[in-house]
């Protein structure tokens, strides 16, 4: 569904469950021990920074960046970052900006996060344009099995801060080809990373594997440690890329930049020197041949749903032949599955099994506002060319 963050519907995420995918999509693969525009892709970057006090310490290039726009780095040093002026919002691929706040991701916040949401009107996902398959059946997420870390190991949360709040997305750890078991890539979606046609890059950006690994409820956190919800660390974004599309036509209900609603990470952790795929233990390979929704039999969405009846604390999945969505004529066919995950679950991965491994196929962009189904863009040349161009440029920094 599509939806953005503040929005009353929450972008729904589903999750790697499986019955039917091998093995119930084994997920758990372990593994072994700027200013960039190329290829229909937007990419940005920028340098890690530690605070402490509460106080941001910004480096030099992304002093001179915020700068140019206007920005007093004192004063966003000094938690001036909170202020959202809409005339100096970064929004440019070469913007981003996200230096590490040391300690800003605690329990607390994490759960007070809000989910992030594309929703879709009744009308438009009716809206026939000759090649959409009749709207699927509802299908009932499922709660995924605990430890998280067995049974998902690649998911988790991606935190943000945007003008409304604290926002909530999912997230998969992704293979880097040009660092094999040392992968440092998050996929997610394009809306949990920049607000699209109107908007800008959004703030504090942060991944968390396998959040709340063993799936206690909200009473059981309530005096929680870091360890207890974040047990392999929290992981901040230095770099990030989505594509052109969704900077300039992305909106509110994801609009023509839908098609196009993915983006990927390059994440170093707060604290510690090992890779992400090395201190999780897997990571999935990218599927970029956008097979038809006609010719895959299933395909299984996780992520982590924060809008009720959920309440974005544990990992949920569904598992759904997949039809098609078409929102425009001109732009790319959608895949389309039954499932009652709700806003929070945005970004989260679809799955399926290629020669007997699960690859990441696409990820949870839009659904509706009644929460029966989700829709995930098709990944082709154009995220080819981004996840490509991200490994090639950053993946080693």
């Amino acid at each position: 569904m599509r939806s953005t963050p503040g929005s009353s519907t929450r972008r729904r995420r589903t999750l790697l469950a499986a019955t039917g995918l091998v093995a119930a999509l084994a997920l758990t693969a372990t593994a072994c021990n700027g200013d960039d525009k190329a290829d229909g892709q937007a990419g940005a970057g920028a340098s890690q920074a530690a605070g402490d006090g509460g106080k941001v310490h910004v480096p030099a290039d992304i002093a001179n960046k915020l700068k140019k726009h206007g920005i007093d780095v004192d004063k966003w040093q000094n938690g001036g970052w909170k202020d959202w002026d809409k005339d100096k919002w970064l929004s440019e691929a070469k913007d981003f900006v996200n230096p590490v706040i040391q300690g800003l991701w605690k329990p607390d916040r994490m759960q007070s996060a809000k989910e992030a949401n594309k929703t879709v009107s009744t009308k438009d996902a009716a809206a026939d344009q000759g090649v959409s398959d009749p709207d699927p059946q509802p299908v009932q997420a499922q709660a995924e099995k605990t430890p998280y870390h067995r049974n998902a190991a690649p998911v988790g949360k991606v935190f943000f801060d945007s003008p409304e709040g604290s926002m909530v997305c999912s997230g998969t750890v992704i293979k880097d080809v040009n660092h094999p078991g040392k992968s440092n890539l998050v996929w997610t979606a394009g809306h949990c990373v920049h607000a699209g046609k109107n908007g800008g890059w959004y703030r504090n950006i942060a991944f968390v594997p396998s959040y709340n690994d063993l799936g206690k409820s909200e009473s059981d956190l309530a005096n929680a440690t870091t360890s207890q919800v974040a047990p392999y660390g929290t992981w901040w974004a230095n770099w990030a890329s989505t594509s052109n599309q969704w900077i300039q036509g992305g909106s509110e209900t994801g609009g023509a930049g839908a098609a196009y609603d993915y983006a990927v990470l390059h994440v170093k952790p707060e604290s510690g020197a090992k890779s992400l795929e090395e201190t999780v233990g897997a990571a999935l390979d990218v599927d970029f041949s956008a097979p038809s929704a006609t010719e895959v039999a299933s395909m299984g969405a996780w992520g982590y749903p924060a809008a009720p009846p959920y309440n974005g604390l544990k990992m949920f999945k569904c598992l759904d032949r997949p039809g098609r969505l078409s929102l425009s004529p001109s732009l790319p066919t959608m895949y389309r599955i039954g499932c009652t995950m709700t806003g929070g679950s945005s970004g989260g991965g679809w799955f399926r099994v290629v020669n007997g491994k699960t690859e990441l196929v696409s990820n949870t962009s839009i659904g509706p506002s009644d929460n029966t189904w989700l829709a995930g863009p098709q990944l082709g040349p154009v995220a080819k060319g981004l996840y490509e161009n991200m490994s090639r440029t950053y993946g080693g920094q």
